[in-house]
């Protein structure tokens, strides 16, 4: 009698724990699908492009809550290599045509040698266009007043060459003829991006720099002068969605998205002006 008393409780013992799991299986299962998967949409920007794609993002973000928008922002050669390496990336923005060119298979082998193919071609935009601006210090202590007056200054700052900032710059030092002489004479600071330009303006740390007009409204610095289309050609930002996208179709949707009225106000607000012309 004894032991039939065991085999019962036993027995209902097992039936209990079947059912608590089975109960807990059932939670389990309706909470997973009563939460939404988000969604990470990379997209890597030109460093110039920080504070409007910050703010473009979360107007996204609150439009398509099922996505997060995830940024790099760098040079625009580093965010190329890094694509080359095989990063992952959904949308690239490039502050020239240059990067953009040497990831394209249909852009010509003069401008893409190594035949790259990472442009999801047919989604290739013209998106914006900044412009050079030659910016000083707080209270202007060298009183520079256009790009005539570098020779006469002891530092000046710019991005590295292999960055459009610097490529720009060097484009206009170049046509005025004096790039090599202040090289020679050591009166060039380099930064890896514009906004490592600006920091060195905004510090005082160099007489004056050269960056794009967004950032120096974006860094409250002076611009005393901007360069004409016959000191540098235009400056182009490209945009595409990556082939190696796997959610090509929601890196469309955000590309898109940039060349809305809404985003064309906040871009506007700090000096870009829309392109919205495709290649």
């Amino acid at each position: 009698m004894h032991k039939k008393i065991i085999c019962v409780i036993a027995a209902s013992s097992l039936l209990t724990t079947a059912l608590f799991c089975g109960c807990g299986s059932n939670s389990n299962v309706s909470t997973e699908d009563s939460v939404p998967q988000e969604t990470e949409l990379t997209v890597f920007a030109a460093a110039s492009l920080t504070e409007t794609l910050t703010e473009i993002g979360a107007l996204y973000e609150t439009e398509h809550p099922e996505i997060k928008v995830v940024y790099n922002f760098d040079s625009s050669g580093k965010l190329k290599t890094q694509i080359e390496e095989g990063a992952v990336c959904d949308v690239f923005l490039s502050a020239a045509q240059k990067q953009m060119n040497e990831l394209d298979i249909e852009a010509d082998e003069t401008v893409n040698p190594d035949r790259l193919d990472f442009v999801l071609s047919e989604s290739r935009c013209d998106l914006l266009e900044n412009k050079v601006a030659l910016v000083v210090p707080e209270g202007n202590p060298k009183n520079i007043t256009s790009f005539s007056d570098l020779p006469n200054c002891d530092l000046i700052a710019l991005g590295n060459d292999d960055v459009p900032v610097g490529q720009y710059s060097t484009e206009i030092l170049t046509q005025m003829e004096i790039l090599d002489t202040l090289e020679q004479e050591g009166k060039i600071s380099y930064g890896s991006n514009v906004k490592e330009v600006t920091a060195q303006v905004t510090e005082a740390s160099v007489d004056c720099g050269i960056v794009y007009a967004t950032d120096a409204f974006s860094a409250d610095l002076e611009v005393v002068d901007v360069a004409t289309k016959e000191m540098c050609q235009a400056v182009i930002y490209p945009a595409a969605v990556m082939k190696n996208s796997e959610i090509s179709e929601k890196a469309q949707t955000f590309l898109d998205f940039l060349k809305t009225d809404a985003c064309k106000d906040i871009f506007e607000s700090v000096g870009f002006s829309m392109v919205n012309e495709s290649i």
